[in-house]
């Protein structure tokens, strides 16, 4: 599921008074009375008292015990005030960090990809992100089970396929990627024509067994219309690498991601049998938990993928 999101020129309004009204609460807090605070924020007492209330009525609680001479926090105005200040201290931060020009990630970083394309495509391009950052660690789990980012605690997961709907869970498409069946010219010089689905069953195939099957072949020609073929395995490997090695020994034929062949096929190492015949394209995603606001880290980690990895999806 993809979440696009956008914000007006109303809703920003709104956020920038929101956040007005919070920085007059925090100059009260700091500054123990409404008539100091007014005085330092250049308003008058009347002006910060409304402000207040109207942060009281919007939160539906009392920040202030008020008497004629004192001036107290509530417990909710406590925890409001703790996680206020920590907020503003971090948009400052922000905002000095901006001045300098010093926009970089730090913390750690925790990555899921399937192991294999992870590996080759997502690992080379995480190290050049964490050596431009010199106060940021990367993670990278390497596992073709679906993790859960929240439970787990990953920042980021890329998936292969198809994504279920999710509320949870943010996306954004980096490419797709097709399976194609290959073999070596030397292979097929030495064994039966191949010119249809059908022939298939007079070859030696090589499969990547799943859950202690053989899934089936999902193919489709430039028509469109799609088949579904299980091959009578010879060899049976649950490594990707492994099955495509294997095919380079001139041991059979395989169905392998485009992705993991493409520079096999360009230089004619390998050629893909019955060409007219593709899988359908399954589309690649990076993903990442849907939270208020997203870290610096997450967000240049994003941008890195898309930058990078996309292009080089497209071959």
């Amino acid at each position: 599921m993809i979440v696009f999101l956008s914000i007006d020129s109303k809703k920003s309004t709104i956020m920038q008074t929101e956040f007005n009204t919070i920085s007059i609460f925090v100059t009260v807090v700091e500054a123990g009375s409404f008539t100091k605070a007014a005085e330092q924020l250049h308003l008058t007492r009347s002006a910060v008292s409304k402000n207040i209330a109207r942060l009281e009525e919007r939160l539906g609680a009392t920040l202030f015990k008020r008497t004629t001479r004192t001036l107290s926090l509530t417990a909710e105005g406590i925890l409001f005030y703790e996680h206020s200040q920590r907020a503003i201290a971090e948009i400052h931060r922000a905002e000095t960090l901006l001045d300098q020009g010093k926009i970089s990630a730090t913390g750690l970083l925790r990555i899921s990809a399937p192991a294999l394309f992870g590996q080759l495509y997502v690992a080379p391009l995480m190290v050049e992100f964490a050596q431009q950052h010199a106060g940021l660690q990367v993670e990278l789990s390497f596992n073709d089970r679906t993790v859960d980012l929240v439970e787990d605690g990953f920042d980021l997961a890329i998936r292969i396929g198809n994504l279920p709907d999710s509320h949870h869970l943010v996306a954004r498409k980096l490419g797709v990627h097709r399976m194609l069946l290959c073999a070596t010219p030397e292979y097929l010089r030495k064994s039966p024509p191949i010119n249809s689905l059908e022939d298939l069953q007079q070859h030696t195939t090589i499969s990547y067994p799943y859950s202690g099957q053989l899934p089936k072949w999902q193919l489709q020609d430039e028509a469109h219309q799609q088949y579904a073929i299980k091959p009578k395995a010879k060899l049976m490997m649950n490594d990707m690498q492994a099955i495509k090695n294997a095919v380079l020994m001139h041991q059979g034929i395989a169905w392998l991601p485009d992705w993991l062949i493409h520079h096999e096929l360009r230089s004619g190492v390998l050629v893909q049998v019955l060409a007219r015949f593709s899988s359908v394209d399954f589309p690649i995603h990076v993903i990442w938990p849907a939270l208020p606001y997203m870290p610096l880290k997450t967000r240049l980690a994003i941008d890195q993928l898309v930058a990078t990895l996309a292009p080089q999806l497209k071959h």
